[in-house]
């Protein structure tokens, strides 16, 4: 019988009972009258091994039923090299759980002795901060064998911290899988069956704790030992640390539609206060970690291997566990930023809070810091803030931005029917691309420029609906009220966020390190020359447009009696960005040899420059430049130099001394706005800088060397200090 063929036999009606009774004594039927399939199984091991040994290296056998998928399946099931689940065969000495723990003695239920405590809490801490980084539950906080029976402790200040623990875990859980801002490499979201103890309440939790505090005050008034002193002033500092933290992380989870809970999150509330007190406790524990047992000891209670068999059959991954240093340092920063991220209430319009997303997320923060924020702007998917509409938010933005007369107050456009409805919608249309915007910043840096590509397109559509809704209000508008004008009102606002949009795309490049110094002239170049000066136009117009409202509105209130309604201006962008430029000097390090080229054989230009801007490709406005503008604008700006200098002095000396100017420029004007703004005396210190290099090397200065420059990116993280060796 071959491989794939079995015995059925099916009641199809015609048999008797006793013949009924055969087969189910012959195992044929099963008692439900299921049919029981008969397998005979045969092994082609050798068979497999000598045809395998025809093919040639490299080569694969493909058939219709057994393509990759298939093959690597075949390979990870019950490979040592590819299913987690073998590692436990591998291991001398048989896994430990629970119960054969406690049987053994190496897990106490009651008398933990108090450096163990230390020690045991000190390394749950550390497991919770690699779980948040990445690491699945089972590897990190379920290895801790106390936390699988954590009902079965009699010691109370033990018991207190697991269960809290548990509570720790649900409450994380539930902001990052409401933000839904990680990706695979982030977070691990199974929880392998565990149940998070639902059946004891915050309040009985926190509870718990607290009365296991005033024990240990009562044991500290007793005048212990000085070691034990010590000790219970360690304990004591971490039980106080889990349970600020727990319950600052369930004020943050309960901000919901109501308008008082924003009062939680100012800076004189009690959140504030348990934050801070949270940061005294990290203070004495980060001096006491010694108190506690080292965590290869057995008496922590960790078994690596206890989930293995719960993880999926995949190649295994090995947990690496912080350390007690780092976990409290990570927990210390924490800290900071859930301080930060409670200022985003006081960011009531859309654009300050995009402003406030963006600049969050240039720090890089944690993966738990990014959900809290995106749940408290985003409680729900069509509302932001506190349940307010995204478009009612949206409105606000777009009237803040531009006001467009069909959104400016005493206009009897603001008054039709059918105007109303058109823009609604138009509003609407905008609502998920906006929210998307906001989502985005909440991805760490690498997928963030990954999903800006994709939502250029729809930046795009956006951009085609708005000149329809501009053109359509506008004849609405020339009728009734005629000479204001509407046209390119909204298609404004789209365009200066779609702008943004394609600049963080391209310097985000710079972060990533994506790419070459051979690149950066053309990046640069783009940047310079293309987004900049688009982005300036469109504040512009925006700035024109506010101007011409408020000289209408304070032209209709000189007819009434009413209040003068005064429009605030929108303020402009920082100018000093489209200021900096490294493009001339890029291109004379090429031209004196000091920057590495690929070879033409190897390297084509215009493919890099295609590759670089292809998400640009989809757009309409601004119209994507061609490599071949790109090349002719180049020579058009070095020609331009060429006739202002000497013409004697040598091309490289001459673009050296272009971008010394820019530089200069650049220095001028962020000295105008020199602030206490960290990133414009950054900016500040790299246009100095480069000033002095520039007129070193415009003056021959290193002219013979070939050894090239360094761009330094540890003052600013999208424009270089130049650095000479």
């Amino acid at each position: 019988m071959s491989l794939n063929e079995h015995i059925k036999v099916e009641d199809d009606g015609d048999l008797s009972d006793d013949e009924k009774k055969k087969l189910l004594e012959d195992g044929v039927f099963t008692t439900t009258a299921t049919p029981k399939l008969t397998y005979n199984w045969v092994d082609i091991t050798q068979e497999f091994t000598s045809l395998a040994k025809t093919l040639n290296l490299g080569e694969l056998l493909l058939d219709d039923h057994f393509g990759l998928y298939e093959a690597m399946s075949a390979v990870e099931m019950m490979d040592p090299k590819m299913d987690a689940g073998m590692m436990c065969n591998r291991s001398d000495k048989p896994t430990l759980t629970f119960d054969k723990g406690v049987e053994l003695g190496v897990l106490r239920l009651e008398g933990v002795n108090l450096s163990e405590q230390i020690g045991i809490m000190d390394q749950v801490l550390a497991c919770f901060v690699s779980w948040i980084e990445g690491n699945s539950l089972a590897q990190t906080v379920f290895a801790n064998l106390y936390l699988h029976k954590p009902f079965s402790i009699e010691e109370r200040s033990l018991k207190a911290f697991c269960i809290t623990a548990y509570k720790m875990v649900e409450i994380i859980k539930h902001f990052i899988d409401q933000a839904t801002v990680f990706e695979e490499e982030d977070y691990q979201p199974m929880q392998y069956g565990y149940r998070l103890i639902p059946d004891v309440s915050e309040q009985r939790t926190v509870g718990m704790l607290r009365e296991v505090e005033e024990d240990f005050f009562r044991r500290l008034r007793q005048r212990p030992s000085q070691k034990e002193a010590d000790c219970l002033g360690a304990l004591l500092a971490r039980i106080k640390f889990i349970r600020l933290l727990y319950s600052v992380l369930g004020v943050l989870g309960r901000q919901d539609s109501e308008p008082e809970a924003r009062k939680e999150l100012r800076p004189e509330s009690e959140l504030h206060k348990a934050l801070n007190m949270c940061s005294e406790q990290l203070t004495i524990m980060r001096s006491t970690i010694p108190l506690g047992i080292p965590s290869d000891s057995p008496k922590l209670g960790f078994e690596p291997l206890a989930n293995q068999r719960l993880l999926p059959p995949t190649f295994p991954r090995y947990a690496k566990i912080k350390s007690r240093d780092e976990a409290f340092n990570y927990y210390d920063d924490l800290i900071q930023r859930l301080k930060v991220v409670c200022k985003i209430y006081s960011h009531a319009s859309f654009h300050t809070a995009l402003d406030f997303f963006m600049e969050f997320s240039r720090q890089k923060p944690c993966l738990l810091s990014r959900s809290v924020l995106q749940v408290l702007y985003i409680p729900q998917p069509s509302s932001l803030l506190t349940n307010t509409r995204v478009v009612e938010v949206l409105r606000e933005a777009a009237k803040s931005f531009i006001c467009p007369p069909s959104l400016a107050s005493k206009t009897l456009l603001a008054s039709n029917t059918q105007a109303k409805e058109f823009l609604d919608m138009f509003l609407l249309h905008c609502g998920r691309p906006f929210v998307q915007l906001i989502q985005l910043c909440g991805h760490n840096r690498a997928r963030q420029r990954e999903r800006l590509a994709h939502l250029l397109e729809d930046f795009s559509n956006l951009q085609d609906e708005a000149e329809k809704v501009d053109a359509y209000l506008h004849n609405l508008t020339s009728k009734s009220e005629g000479r204001r004008s509407h046209l390119a009102c909204f298609g404004t606002w789209i365009l200066y966020h779609t702008l943004r949009i394609m600049i963080m795309y391209l310097l985000s490049g710079f972060e990533l390190q994506l790419y070459s110094v051979h690149e950066y002239h053309y990046i640069y170049w783009y940047l310079y020359e293309f987004l900049y000066g688009w982005l300036l136009s469109s504040l512009s117009r925006a700035d024109s447009l506010l101007l011409e409202q408020e000289s209408y509105l304070e032209k209709e209130n000189s007819r009434g009696k009413g209040k003068k309604n005064k429009v605030k201006r929108k303020k402009g962008c920082r100018p000093y960005a489209r200021d900096i430029t490294l493009c001339q000097a890029a291109i004379a390090f090429q031209r004196t040899g000091k920057i590495n080229i690929p070879k033409s054989e190897f390297d084509c230009e215009k493919v890099r420059y295609e590759h670089r801007f292809l998400p640009f490709s989809s757009l309409h406005t601004p119209p994507p430049m061609q490599y071949t503008e790109f090349c002719d604008m180049t020579k058009t700006m070095e020609t331009q130099i060429c006739v202002q200098s000497e013409k004697q002095t040598p091309d490289h000396t001459r673009l050296f001394m272009a971008a010394c100017k820019n530089f200069h420029q650049a220095r001028t004007l962020l000295e105008i706005m020199a602030s206490s703004d960290q990133e414009v005396n950054n900016l500040l210190l790299v246009a100095k800088t480069n000033f002095v290099v520039l007129k070193l090397l415009a003056g021959g200065h290193k002219q013979d060397s070939s050894t090239p420059p360094i761009f330094d990116f540890s003052q600013h993280c999208h424009f270089p200090i130049i650095r000479l060796n």
